[in-house]
């Protein structure tokens, strides 16, 4: 509850000594000092534990130098419920009937708001979830006038930052996704051996992983830890420089951020995923090559030479396609989650976390939508 309007009642000449609060015999507690808005400053640390129930309760107003309302306040805060009950002995009468009012009055605790219920919080997650699908689409806006403007203008494209961050997006990932995509080779090779023997149709593993690998897999499985590594990082980093002050510093100096920040990362990102989406098809394939191998004796050779049949160069193109389309979903959703953050680290991390999620969401809906195209097109 708010504090009552100060009532300054000490004489203007008193001096604001510091409040303070002594305790005496037999019940007594001595007040000293200005128990005014001024000299109240710090007391709350000095206060000594109020007194116990139905303990005899006398204060003793004679070392006072000032009281007002503010005092009067602090004074029943610390009495609490007690407050009514306490004997005031040497107070001036002007200061005793203030207290008197503020222990008389009622103070009624604040309702706790009430919970809302499964509906209400629902439809408020909705709002949220329009409004950030409003500011996203924004934000791809933005960036696609930003690309007019460098389209427009070539020199203003940093060609060197482009390099970075394909370094770091690109070639720094080639271990995991390759070790990623070869184990996602043999498991599908593994997981159709058994069938397939079954129906004496060994030699369709195959079709079995390339088509996987190429169509599905391969793009989809690095996307995915693209959006972990190069999808995190955009989103710390531009958020780091948003709570430093270093994107409105960007902004004063004439640079535009999205010129400097988000296309970049953007461009670099649409080189380095669809290399690295061929390189998981690479080692994707041999790792079911090795398992065919091991477990339907389809030897090295006789794999690569029905490969090369049966697969035609649409299967890569679509993977590809795909991974190109990802890389956009994944550095616009880290660079927006960037620039969306506020005030603080706690800030950053949660905008990095929700970067990933939002991204590894997207890629997987923007593959179910390629799949249910590609199949009614009857590609």
């Amino acid at each position: 509850m708010a504090e009552p309007p100060v009532a300054d009642l000490h004489p203007p000449a008193a001096p604001h000594a510091a409040a303070s609060l002594q305790a005496g015999p037999a019940g007594v507690w001595a007040l000293a000092g200005a128990w005014t808005r001024q000299g109240l400053a710090g007391l709350a640390q000095r206060l000594p534990p109020p007194p116990a129930d139905g303990a005899p309760l006398v204060l003793d107003g004679s070392g006072l130098t000032g009281f007002d309302s503010a005092g009067a306040w602090a004074l029943r805060q610390w009495l609490a419920g007690q407050a009514a009950r306490a004997e005031l002995r040497g107070w001036a009468p002007a200061w005793q009937a203030l207290m008197q009012l503020a222990a008389a009055a009622e103070v009624q605790a604040t309702a706790a708001p009430a919970r809302p219920g499964a509906v209400r919080r629902l439809g408020r997650a909705t709002l949220r979830g329009l409004v950030q699908a409003q500011a996203l689409l924004a934000f791809v806006g933005q960036v696609a006038q930003a690309a007019g403007g460098v389209l427009a203008h070539p020199r203003r494209l940093r060609g060197r930052s482009v390099l970075h961050h394909v370094q770091i997006g690109g070639l720094d990932a080639i271990p995991i996704v390759g070790l990623t995509a070869f184990l996602v080779g043999v498991v599908v090779a593994y997981q159709g051996a058994d069938q397939l023997r079954l129906f004496g149709a060994n030699i369709f593993v195959v079709e079995l992983v390339g088509y996987s690998m190429l169509r599905e897999f391969a793009p989809l499985m690095t996307a995915i830890i693209i959006a972990g590594r190069s999808g995190s990082s955009y989103a710390a980093q531009i958020g780091t420089m948003v709570v430093t002050e270093e994107v409105d510093a960007m902004r004063t100096l004439g640079i535009e951020p999205l010129e400097q920040l988000v296309l970049p990362r953007l461009l670099a990102l649409a080189i380095a995923l669809p290399l690295l989406t061929v390189w998981a098809d690479i080692t994707g394939v041999f790792g079911g090559m090795v398992m065919a191998r091991t477990q339907l004796g389809i030897g090295f050779n006789e794999f690569i030479e029905r490969f090369g049949q049966e697969l035609r160069g649409n299967s890569l193109l679509v993977g590809l396609g795909k991974s190109l389309v990802f890389a956009g979903v994944i550095a616009v959703v880290g660079c927006f989650q960037g620039f969306a953050t506020r005030g603080s680290a706690d800030s950053v991390g949660r905008q990095t976390t929700l970067a990933v999620v939002q991204s590894i969401f997207l890629v997987i809906v923007v593959d179910a939508v390629f799949s249910v195209l590609f199949n009614w097109l009857g590609i």
